[in-house]
């Protein structure tokens, strides 16, 4: 009868124990029943919409689109004008007006000039002296030498016109190198979520058995060491479920870090929110994929198309460079006339024509060209180092991919392996919980392979999240982004 009496009261305990603890855990479900799937193509969309990394990415080809607009400034007409005027003791010393229109033209390097120029006075210089009508002047400057098939303001034209492809490739490889980490971190939530839900479902297997338990301990079918040890794993599921929890709050954080709304404000992960669920369902990659992507990052990956870009470059310096070595030959001619305008009446000696004219040559030559030839020199180099780097990087870049698709097809080898392990232990779950009622099992062999059942399916949550990261990784590596 005492005996009796005390399993009751041991039992009426564990029964208190019970009901405090259900008390308890409804207050830590981790997600309500209203739960909205947040899918990585819904965080990709808001991602390329309104992240600031993004934006800032896409600031690089419009900057380099500006050094463009900068260059062509060289081909910019120019006009100038210059007036002076001397008066002293009665007497005009000298009234000079000059004034120009300089074009730059593309084809041979050669400058269009229209000018006008007016010196008259007492004292004006019989070279530069005027009628009192001025003398207009239309003429050409060419360089038939040094500069004739580039020259500097073309060479830097041409060089920033590269730099926006090379502009457009860095800004491919930030967001590829963003996505890359939100991907990884959206993988992270995911794994923590399933984590914690598989805990939960641990702690309600273990109160609903520490329950059964406990009531069969008050009626004495069961002795009262088996409540302390169904009690004992529910305290050890509950420590697992709140360290779990907080670190799906910290996954929750770090994935808010990407989220912003059209104002550029910062958001926050709702708690409601939960990954998309995959049920061990990955996206199988084939050789054939493999070779695509291979194939395609030999053309396009950003690495390897701003080293292109920098050879590109650099075959203009070389160009440039190489004309530097020719000596400086400018001519220059224009035709004389004095009519102020289109409409004027001038006599024919004064109008333009062949007999009227200005010309005018320019030569320079250094004699040992060891600054030019020391800069040709140290451009070609440069070019060498450019093309090993480009023969080096394409190798790693191939590799790395095909390294990344090995860790892929490891993963998927060993979820196929995993997934039947899961099963196969929910089978020997079932069939020690029919022992168990048979009487011919314990309740430390059910705790033991429900634990491990646990267990297998969080280390098959962790396989599947690792295989998606490792998915992005191909991606990234291949030098683009997971298509949805």
């Amino acid at each position: 009868m005492k005996k009796q009496k005390f399993r009751y009261h041991i039992g009426a305990l564990f029964w208190l124990l019970y009901v405090c603890l259900n008390t308890a855990n409804a207050q830590n479900k981790p997600i309500a029943d209203t739960a909205k799937v947040f899918a990585l193509e819904d965080l990709q969309m808001m991602v390329f919409k309104y992240h600031p990394i993004i934006k800032q990415a896409a600031l690089l080809t419009d900057a380099a689109r500006a050094n463009v607009l900068q260059s062509l400034g060289y081909f910019d007409p120019n006009l100038k004008a210059n007036f002076g005027r001397k008066l002293f003791g009665g007497s005009e010393y000298y009234n000079h007006w000059t004034s120009e229109l300089k074009v730059p033209l593309w084809l041979a390097g050669a400058d269009l000039k229209v000018g006008y120029d007016r010196n008259v006075g007492y004292y004006t210089n019989p070279e530069t002296h005027t009628s009192l009508s001025g003398l207009t002047g239309v003429g050409l400057s060419i360089p038939l030498g040094q500069g004739l098939i580039i020259d500097a303001r073309r060479s830097t034209l041409r060089q920033s016109k590269i730099m926006v492809q090379y502009a457009e490739a860095e800004m491919v490889k930030q967001i590829n190198s963003t996505w890359y980490a939100i991907a990884k971190d959206y993988w992270s939530w995911y794994y923590a979520y399933r984590q914690l839900v598989l805990t939960r479902e641990g702690v309600e297997l273990a109160q609903r058995r520490f329950k059964a338990v406990s009531t069969q301990t008050i009626i004495g079918d069961k002795a009262s060491i088996d409540s302390v040890e169904a009690y004992v794993t529910v305290q050890e599921r509950l420590i697992q479920f709140e360290k779990n929890k907080v670190e799906l709050q910290n996954a929750r954080l770090i994935l808010s870090n990407h989220l912003w709304n059209d104002q550029g404000n910062p958001l926050e992960l709702p708690e409601d929110a939960i990954p998309q669920r995959l049920n061990g369902n990955v996206e199988h990659v084939g050789k054939l994929a493999l070779d695509t992507l291979v194939s395609r990052a030999a053309q396009q990956h950003p690495e390897l198309v701003k080293l292109r870009t920098k050879g590109s470059q650099l075959d203009v310096e070389r160009a440039y460079r190489q004309e530097m070595l020719k000596p400086k030959i400018n001519i220059s001619g224009s035709l004389l006339s004095s009519r102020r305008s289109l409409v004027s009446n001038v006599p024919d000696n004064y109008d333009f024509n062949w007999n009227n004219h200005k010309i005018g040559l320019e030569f320079a030559f250094p004699l040992f060209l060891r600054a030019e030839r020391g800069k040709l020199r140290e451009v070609r180099i440069k070019r060498q180092e450019i093309d090993f780097d480009l023969q080096q990087s394409g190798r790693e870049v191939s590799n790395n991919i095909r390294t990344s698709y090995n860790d892929l097809q490891a993963y998927e080898s060993q979820l196929t392996v995993q997934l039947q392990s899961v099963k196969n232990q929910n089978l020997l779950l079932q069939g020690e919980n029919q022992k168990f009622e048979l009487g011919e099992s314990t309740l430390f062999l059910i705790n033991s392979r429900e634990t491990k059942l646990i267990d297998m399916r969080i280390k098959l949550e962790s396989m599947i999240s690792g295989y998606q990261k490792t998915l992005a990784e191909l991606y990234y590596k291949a030098g683009t982004i997971q298509a949805f």
